[in-house]
Parts: structure tokens; sequence; C-alpha cells
């Protein structure tokens, strides 16, 4: 009798985990939202994994500023030179530059005819 009962209690105590589990889950924190970022790069600080960007203005995010971002790929900062048209992907509330990609420089003088 006192096996059954330490068997039915066992069972009691994984189902209240397993319950307790699957609201935690359910609970979970909604994901931030991503936004675009750009800017010119001003300064690359390879030992603070920063750079000083001048970034154009972000829409529900931040308006145009020069500031120094940390970057998520330590590197980044090695690819990087000052003057440098940059994007990336930025996340509310997150002051890290996620996906740096240096934008291809453009021509801007047209052919002449």
């Amino acid at each position: 009798m006192k096996r059954i009962f330490a068997m039915n209690r066992l069972m009691t105590v994984f189902a209240a985990a397993l319950l307790t589990a699957v609201i935690c889950l359910a609970q979970s924190v909604p994901a931030k939202k991503a936004l675009t970022f750009q800017g010119k790069v001003e300064t690359v600080n390879e030992a603070a994994n920063s750079l000083k960007v001048n970034g154009e203005k972000v829409e529900g995010w931040m308006d145009a500023m020069i500031m120094d971002y940390k970057v998520d790929d330590p590197a980044i900062p090695k690819k990087l030179k000052a003057g440098d048209q940059i994007t990336a992907t930025v996340y509310e509330g997150d002051m890290v530059l996620h996906k740096v990609m240096v934008m291809p420089k453009t021509d801007n003088m047209k052919s002449k005819k």
C-alpha cells in the first residue's frame, strides 16, 4: 500500500512540474521588433568592439545622431574604416548593431551622351 501511495505521489509531482513548464513556455516574452539602421562610420574602436556612427533617423527607435554603438560580431570593427556607409539591424530597447554590412559605394556621376 505504501508503494502505491509513493507512486501516486510521484506521478502528481511530475504532472505538476509538467503543467508549470507548459504555463511558463506559454507566457514567453514576445520578440523585440527588428529595425533597419543606416549610417556613416566616424571612428572604429577595435578594443571596445564598437563604432562611432553618424546614424540616420530610425522611425520608432532613435533620431539621427552621432553615437557609439557596440557590435554583435567582434570581426566587424576589423573590417570597417571611417567613411564606410553601413546598414545594420537594431532591436527596440537594444543599443547593439547586429548583422552589420558595408553598403556598396555608388557612382553619382551620370555618363554623358
